[in-house]
C-alpha cells in the first residue's frame, strides 16, 4: 500500500479549508489529518499529529503563520511547512521563508500547483509560487555583484545549487547533469550541511544572499 502525505489544513476560513480538502481528496498519495482554525490549534495539533506537511495561513487569529512557522520547527522539525496564502508583501515573504517554510504560494495557485508543492516539500524540494521566486532573486541578486566562491561548496555542488534556485526538482537537475536522482540527493544533503540550512528552501537563500549566482546564471 502507498504511503501517505499525512496534511494539516490551518486556515480560519472554513470554506478555504473545505475547498483545499475537495482538490487533495482525490489523491492516493495524500490525506488531510487534521484541520486548525488559528494559530495555537495548528502548533497543538502539529506536536500531537505530527503531520509531514502544515498548509498554513499567514493572517490567522492568536498567533500568525510567521510565529507557527517558528513553534512547528521548534517542535517538530520533520513537518514541512508550505504557506498558502493571499499575501505576497516582501515581509511575509522573508520573515516567513526565514522562519523555516519550506514553500510559499499563493491562493490563485492552481490546484495542481498545490498538489504538486505538496509533493515538493515532502520530499524536501522547495515550492515558490513563480511570483515569490522572482522577488527573492530580485532582493538578494546582483548583476553587477562578483559571485563568491566559497570553498566549501565543491563545482559539483555549486552547480546543483544554481539548478536549485532556477527552481528545478532533483529529478530534473538529475537528467541535466546526467546524474542519478540519488546522487543529486547525496550532493544536496551535503549543501545543506555546509550551508548550515535546514531546508533546501533556506540553502537557495543563503546562496541567493551570498551572492552565489548572477542574475543572468538564473534566467
Amino acid at each position: 500500500m502507498m504511503a501517505k502525505i499525512r496534511i494539516l489544513l490551518a486556515d480560519d476560513h472554513t470554506l478555504m479549508r473545505e475547498g483545499t480538502k475537495e482538490i487533495l481528496k482525490n489523491e492516493e498519495d495524500l490525506e488531510v489529518v487534521g484541520e486548525a482554525k488559528d494559530g495555537e490549534e495548528t502548533v497543538s495539533l502539529t506536536q500531537k499529529l505530527k503531520p509531514d506537511v502544515a498548509l498554513v495561513d499567514i493572517a490567522m487569529p492568536k498567533l500568525n503563520g510567521i510565529q507557527v512557522t517558528k513553534e512547528i520547527k521548534k517542535i517538530c522539525p520533520s513537518t514541512a511547512v508550505l504557506i498558502l496564502t493571499a499575501y505576497d508583501d516582501d515581509e511575509y515573504v522573508f520573515a516567513l521563508l526565514e522562519a523555516g517554510a519550506e514553500g510559499y504560494l499563493l491562493k490563485n495557485a492552481r490546484p495542481s500547483e498545490l498538489i504538486n508543492a505538496i509533493r515538493a516539500v515532502y520530499a524536501g524540494e522547495s515550492a515558490l509560487h513563480p511570483s515569490i521566486a522572482r522577488k527573492i532573486v530580485e532582493h538578494y541578486v546582483s548583476p553587477s555583484h562578483k559571485p563568491e566562491q566559497p570553498e566549501q561548496l565543491t563545482q559539483r555542488e555549486l552547480e546543483i545549487l544554481k539548478l536549485a534556485a532556477k527552481g528545478l526538482s532533483n529529478k530534473e537537475i538529475a537528467e541535466t547533469l546526467f546524474l542519478s536522482v540519488r546522487t543529486v540527493q547525496g550532493h544536496m544533503s551535503n549543501i545543506l550541511a555546509k550551508l548550515a540550512a535546514s531546508s533546501r528552501t533556506e540553502a537557495v537563500m543563503q546562496g541567493l544572499k551570498k551572492h552565489l549566482f548572477t542574475l543572468n546564471e538564473l534566467l
